[in-house]
C-alpha cells in the first residue's frame, strides 16, 4: 500500500485550519491582516490593516488616491453587503470642459483622470460600523513599511523603469520618490516612502487628538482626509500644476477639496445570481461585476458537469458566452443614480435563452450586444492592430495583461474570514505610482479611473459632474445553499470576470478545490473594449496560457479562435476564501512568483 498523498499536484497546499484565514496578492499584507486576527480583531479590522499595507508595498498596484468596492458578510447584521468605495466625478468634470481641452476621450494618465479618492473614506467606514480595533491598531503597520523599509519586488522596479524618463522630463515629484539617488531602484531594495509614512502618522496624531473613544478617532481621521490637510494639498496640486498626460499634452486637474468634502461611501445590497447551490454576489451595474453573473445566466443552459476544465470545449463556452456578456457591459451599464439601467432583463430567463442561440460551435468574430427597448447606447468598436505596446512608457489605464501574457501590474485583492465566520473580499485599486504625478505634500498620487467614462452625451457611462465610472473592480461572494460560502477575486482589468467566472466554475463543475482552481490553465478574450484608454477591441482574440493543451488549442483555432499564446503562468492573480462549518480554507495565486508579488 502506497503512503504517497494520491491528491493532483498544487503549487502550494490549500490552507485549512479553524481560526481564521487570510489571502491577498502580497505575503506582508497577508501577514499582516492575520497578525490582526491573532490580535483579536474581527475579519474588518484585518481587511483595514491589510489594505492599508497593500498601499505600501505594492505602489505599482494601487495607492491611497485610488478607489475599492468592497463585499462584507457580517455574523451580526445576518447580511451580506456591498460598501462603494468608487468616488465621482468631480464637480468640474464635464464633457464641454474636456471637449474643450481638444480631447475625445479622457485621458488614461494626469490629473484630468482623477475622480474623487474613495478608498481612505470606505476603510474609515469599515473600521468604524464592522471592525472592532482602534485605528492606531491597523494604521500602524503601514506606517511602519512606508518609514522603516519593505524588499522591492521585481515588477514594482521594472515599472518604475518603463516610466523613468516620463518621471526625470515631467513628473519631478514622482522621480523625487521613486528614483532614490537617482536612479531606479534594484529588485529587492529596502524602499521606503518618508512622506507617506508621515502623512498617515499625522492623520494618527490628529485622529488621537479627539480622545480615547475609537469612533470619535474614525471621525477625526475622516476630517482629516476629506476636509483636512489631505484634501487641501489634494485641491491645491491640481489648480496650480499642468501635469503632462497621455494625450501628450500637459492639463490641470478638475478635482477639489470641496469636491472630497461632498462624497461619503455608500453601503448597498450586492447584486446577485442563484447558479444552481449558488448564489453569486457582486457590486452593481456601477462595476463591470454583472457580467459575471450575465455569463452565468448563459452558461446555466449548457452542460458543464464532466467537461475537461482545459479542453476546448469548456474553454470555447466561456469565452463566447464571455463575449455577450461583455458587449452588454459596453452598451448598458453606467451608473444607476444617474440612468436606469435594465439588469433585471439582462439577467432574466427570457432573454438569456434568446441570447444563447446566437451562441455556436464556432467563434463570433462579431460584437453583438442585445437589444432592450428604450436603453442602451450605440457602441463604435475602435479596433486594435498589434502589440498593446504605445501607452506603456505612460503607465496609461491598466494594462494587466499584454499580447503576449505579459503582466505589468493593476491592482490587488484580498479575502478574510474570520474564526466567527465575518467575510470580506476586496479589490482596491488605483493611484498607482504610474497613474499621475506624486503630489510632494502627501507622499502620493491620484488615481485615472475617469478614463472609463466615455465623452459622447447619450452613453450610460458618459462623464457627468458627480457620476461613478462604470469600474473594473469586481470582488465576488457566493452562498452556497443560502449560507455563506466563498469570498474570491483576481486584479486585472477587463480580465478579472473572466478569470473569476474561470475559477468558480472550475470549482463547482468540475469539483477542485480552492487551490486546484486557482493552479489550473487560464486564459482571457480581448473581443471587447478594453476599459482604459485607448478604448480598443481585437475582435476573436484568445490569449491562453501555453499550459493549456496543444490539441485544445487546435481545436479553438479550427474552430475560429484567434489563439495567442502567453507563458505558462500569466494569466490572472487569484486569492480565495471558504467556509463550511468552522473549517476555514484559503487559495491565494502563484503566478508572477518570481517578482510580480504571488499572493499567499
Amino acid at each position: 500500500m502506497s503512503n504517497i498523498n494520491p491528491d493532483p499536484f498544487t503549487t502550494r497546499p490549500e490552507i485549512e485550519g479553524t481560526f481564521g484565514v487570510v489571502t491577498s496578492t502580497h505575503w506582508i499584507a497577508t501577514a499582516v491582516g492575520m497578525g490582526i486576527l491573532e490580535r483579536g480583531g474581527n475579519a474588518f479590522d484585518a481587511g483595514v490593516a491589510t489594505a492599508f499595507t497593500l498601499q505600501v508595498v505594492e505602489p505599482h498596484l494601487n495607492g491611497p488616491g485610488g478607489d475599492v468596492p468592497i463585499i462584507v458578510h457580517d455574523v451580526k447584521r445576518a447580511r451580506t453587503e456591498v460598501i462603494c468605495g468608487q468616488g465621482p466625478a468631480p464637480a468640474g468634470a464635464t464633457i464641454a470642459h474636456y471637449r474643450g481641452e481638444g480631447l475625445d476621450m479622457v485621458p488614461g494618465t494626469g490629473l484630468l483622470a482623477a475622480c474623487v479618492p474613495g478608498t481612505f473614506e470606505s476603510w474609515m467606514l469599515l473600521l468604524r460600523d464592522y471592525g472592532t480595533l482602534r485605528l492606531r491598531d491597523v494604521l500602524e503597520p503601514a506606517i511602519a513599511y512606508a518609514r522603516d523599509g519593505y524588499p522591492l519586488v521585481e515588477r514594482a522596479a521594472a515599472t518604475i523603469q518603463t516610466v523613468e524618463q516620463l518621471f526625470r522630463k515631467h513628473w519631478t515629484t514622482s522621480a523625487a520618490v521613486y528614483l532614490p539617488n537617482n536612479e531606479v531602484p534594484k529588485p529587492g531594495t529596502l524602499f521606503t516612502n518618508p512622506r507617506l509614512s508621515e502623512t498617515y502618522a499625522r492623520i494618527l496624531k490628529e485622529a488621537e487628538s479627539a480622545g480615547a473613544d475609537r469612533v470619535a478617532q474614525i471621525e477625526r481621521a475622516r476630517k482629516a482626509w476629506s476636509h483636512g490637510f489631505v484634501a487641501e494639498a489634494i485641491g491645491q496640486f491640481c489648480r496650480t500644476q499642468e501635469v503632462m498626460d497621455v494625450s501628450g499634452a500637459p492639463h490641470r486637474g478638475v478635482l477639489t477639496a470641496d469636491d472630497m468634502a461632498r462624497w461619503q461611501p455608500t453601503i448597498e445590497a450586492p447584486l446577485t445570481y442563484d447558479y444552481g447551490r449558488y448564489t453569486v454576489c457582486k457590486p452593481g451595474v456601477w462595476s463591470q461585476g454583472p457580467v459575471m453573473l450575465q455569463q452565468l445566466a448563459l452558461l446555466k443552459g449548457f452542460t458543464l458537469d464532466g467537461l475537461d476544465p482545459a479542453g476546448p470545449e469548456f474553454i470555447h463556452l466561456q469565452i463566447e458566452c464571455a463575449k455577450l456578456a461583455y458587449a452588454d457591459r459596453e452598451k448598458f451599464y453606467g451608473d444607476p443614480k444617474f440612468s436606469e439601467i435594465p439588469i433585471a432583463t439582462l439577467l432574466s430567463d427570457a432573454y438569456n435563452d434568446e441570447r444563447r442561440k446566437l451562441i455556436s460551435d464556432q467563434a463570433s468574430l462579431d460584437f453583438i450586444p442585445g437589444s432592450v427597448e428604450g436603453f442602451g447606447a450605440v457602441v463604435k468598436l475602435r479596433r486594435q492592430e498589434g502589440h498593446r505596446e504605445a501607452v506603456g512608457a505612460m503607465g496609461a489605464g491598466e494594462p494587466t495583461v499584454g499580447r503576449f501574457g505579459e503582466v505589468r501590474g493593476d491592482t490587488v485583492h484580498f479575502d478574510i474570514i474570520d474564526q466567527a465566520g465575518n467575510m470580506i473580499s476586496a479589490t482596491p485599486s488605483g493611484g498607482w505610482l504610474q497613474s499621475s504625478p506624486v503630489i510632494p505634500e502627501l507622499g502620493f498620487c491620484l488615481g485615472s479611473r475617469a478614463q472609463m467614462f466615455w465623452l459622447e452625451e447619450n452613453h450610460p457611462a458618459a462623464l457627468a459632474p458627480g457620476k461613478r465610472p462604470r469600474t473594473t473592480l469586481s470582488p465576488t461572494m457566493a452562498l452556497r445553499d443560502g449560507e455563506p460560502y466563498l469570498a474570491w477575486g483576481s486584479p486585472g482589468g477587463d480580465q478579472q470576470d473572466q478569470w473569476i467566472t474561470q475559477f468558480f466554475l472550475r470549482h463547482v463543475h468540475t469539483k477542485m478545490n480552492l487551490q486546484e482552481a486557482i493552479d489550473a490553465p487560464a486564459w482571457h478574450s480581448e473581443h471587447f473594449p478594453i476599459s482604459f484608454w485607448p478604448r480598443t477591441a481585437r475582435p476573436g482574440v484568445l490569449v491562453v496560457e501555453d499550459r493549456v493543451p496543444k490539441a485544445t488549442v487546435d481545436t479553438l483555432k479550427d474552430r475560429g479562435h484567434i489563439v495567442e499564446t502567453g507563458p505558462s503562468w500569466s494569466e490572472g492573480r487569484l486569492t480565495a476564501a471558504s467556509k463550511i462549518g468552522k473549517r476555514r480554507r484559503a487559495a491565494a495565486n502563484p503566478r508572477g512568483m518570481q517578482g510580480y508579488a504571488a499572493g499567499r
